[in-house]
């Protein structure tokens, strides 16, 4: 049976990484204020080996996060099978505190491609949608977040803003919601909107989970901000003001610390989740004041 009990708790309310094989050692000797990471399904589909050799040895030391980045949510075709039975045998496997994908698509046909692209807010998208987060939950015998996304263009054919978008899969799918924060700033820059206005607008009582990461800057024709969602970078100080915004509306959550490209030696990152401690550190005393 499908667990529906609220997402927060899921994971201990502290600065989780996205873990990288080559910061094994120092992890697990040197963790800072890491308590949880976070893992790319794809990773580890294997049947054994170093990658879920190492992943056995963390889960004795941090809470798990499993997070897909190839279901293809929003994909036109039906969600592959296969992947969806490799999917369930991880979990299966490392029984995580959380499993998470995005509001995205990266499939056309039999062809996958290496991106997470946004789509249209209509109501067939929300139809489609919502019938693949129900298949995984059933699938997988539990509850998954669903990640906002970066976006870089607006869909004439949107009748629906993407706050009230989530808020619709939240109620038709009873589904969790990952708030990244970096995505927001990123998408609000690019579509010339105010992030913290939809921090405000958003279904914060569904939220388990949190994320901050680097972006790029580059510029449009037109000479307007163009900002890319790289994870190659360190968090930049508007994205960390908008996450102390957001945690006055979500109150304390699992924060983590994304980077996936160029990623630096350890000491950097772990610098980085001690600025998200920091961030929860704060939040504590003003409530408390």
């Amino acid at each position: 049976m499908l667990d529906t009990s609220p997402p927060s708790g899921r994971l201990p309310h502290a600065p989780g990484v996205g873990y990288k094989p080559q910061h094994f050692d120092a992890l697990r000797r040197d963790p800072g204020p890491v308590s949880w990471i976070e893992v790319h399904a794809e990773n580890y589909m294997g049947d054994g080996g170093r990658p879920l050799a190492q992943l056995a040895a963390l889960s004795n030391q941090f809470a798990i996060s499993v997070h897909g980045v190839g279901l293809s949510i929003g994909g036109e075709g039906p969600l592959d099978p296969d992947h969806l039975t490799r999917l369930k045998r991880l979990c299966d496997r490392v029984n995580p505190a959380s499993f998470s994908e995005h509001l995205a698509w990266s499939t056309h046909g039999a062809e996958f491609l290496n991106d997470l692209l946004p789509l249209p807010y209509t109501p067939d998208t929300l139809a489609r949608v919502a019938d693949h987060i129900n298949q995984v939950q059933d699938r997988l015998g539990r509850q998954m977040l669903l990640e906002n996304p970066s976006s870089y263009l607006k869909f004439d054919e949107s009748t629906l803003s993407e706050t009230d978008f989530l808020y619709a899969v939240t109620r038709r799918t009873n589904c969790g919601l990952l708030l990244d924060v970096n995505n927001v700033f990123v998408s609000s820059t690019n579509l010339d909107l105010s992030p913290q206005a939809y921090i405000d607008a958003y279904p914060v009582e569904c939220v388990g989970e949190i994320h901050v990461g680097g972006h790029d800057e580059d510029s449009d024709d037109f000479g307007a901000p163009l900002l890319i969602d790289s994870h190659g970078k360190p968090v930049v100080d508007p994205v960390w003001a908008l996450l102390d915004h957001a945690l006055t509306r979500t109150g304390p959550k699992p924060i983590l610390v994304e980077w996936d490209n160029d990623v630096p030696d350890w000491p950097v990152l772990r610098a980085e989740t001690e600025c998200a401690a920091e961030a929860l550190a704060h939040f504590r005393a003003r409530a408390a004041s």
